[in-house]
């Protein structure tokens, strides 16, 4: 009985030992996968885990990646205005808005993702509201902003956002909703896709609710209150035509995150 009972202890030391190993292993693996993937991403067309969900499902998806330059400067500022008009200022978190919801008693009810933290939670998380997915983003976009320039965020970002049932990426919403390539969209058109961001299972562009009117409204009034906050997202030939700015306009921004 002696014997017995002095072998327990080693037994379940050596059990709580491996177990430990186990998990040190598996999130090493998972830190790795997560590097190649974000070296990767930086040059190569990316899938969301909603396109791979649907993949694996057997469900439909359309999608056909275009680079930046293809993509209506309307649109990029659109996007920007309605979903982080910060997103030349911050480096992938805004804090002070990230404070102020924290403080409030909806919590991640609100709206304090960054499009940088959009592009996290597509690329490498799972869709759904939950203090986990939260504290996940935060360090995944803290990485991305610093490994990737804001012109590859936004590119990846309008590549991989959902606008439909099975629609993914500016181009494949431009042709379902438009029947046009993403590089011809108009302002108005642009604000309508950028009001259906919230909700685009059940807002259509192309005939566009009242609801979505007034959001394309507020979206267009936001990119013109905008100024050249959001110019670092554009194309690049788009932002070379631009006219040259006051350049103490983005330390202000930046001094209010």
């Amino acid at each position: 009985m002696t014997g017995m009972t002095g072998n327990s202890a080693p037994t379940h030391g050596g059990l709580a030992t491996r177990i430990a190993r186990i998990l040190m292993m598996t999130a090493l693996a998972l830190a790795a996968t997560f590097a190649v993937a974000l070296v990767l991403y930086r040059f190569v067309p990316a899938p969301s885990t909603l396109m791979l969900g649907r993949w694996l499902t057997l469900r439909g998806v359309e999608r056909d990646w275009v680079p930046l330059e293809q993509i209506s400067p309307h649109l990029v500022r659109a996007v920007v205005a309605a979903e982080d008009q910060r997103f030349c200022s911050h480096f992938g978190v805004d804090w002070g808005e990230l404070s102020a919801v924290l403080q409030d008693e909806d919590g991640p009810s609100r709206g304090a993702s960054t499009l940088t933290m959009q592009t996290a939670k597509n690329l490498f998380l799972w869709p759904g509201r939950s203090y986990l997915r939260k504290g996940l983003e935060l360090p995944v976009a803290l990485a991305i902003d610093l490994a990737w320039p804001k012109r590859r965020i936004i590119e990846v970002y309008l590549n991989i956002a959902e606008w439909g049932d099975g629609v993914f990426g500016a181009e494949a919403a431009a042709q379902r909703y438009f029947g046009k390539p993403a590089a011809r969209l108009t302002p108005a058109e642009a604000a309508r896709l950028a009001g259906a961001l919230p909700n685009p299972i059940l807002r259509n562009p192309a005939r566009p609710s009242r609801a979505l009117q007034a959001a394309a409204g507020r979206v267009q009034r936001r990119m013109r209150q905008l100024g050249p906050l959001g110019d670092c997202a554009l194309p690049r030939r788009a932002a070379a035509a631009l006219p040259v700015f006051q350049s103490d306009a983005l330390a202000r921004a930046r001094a209010s995150v």
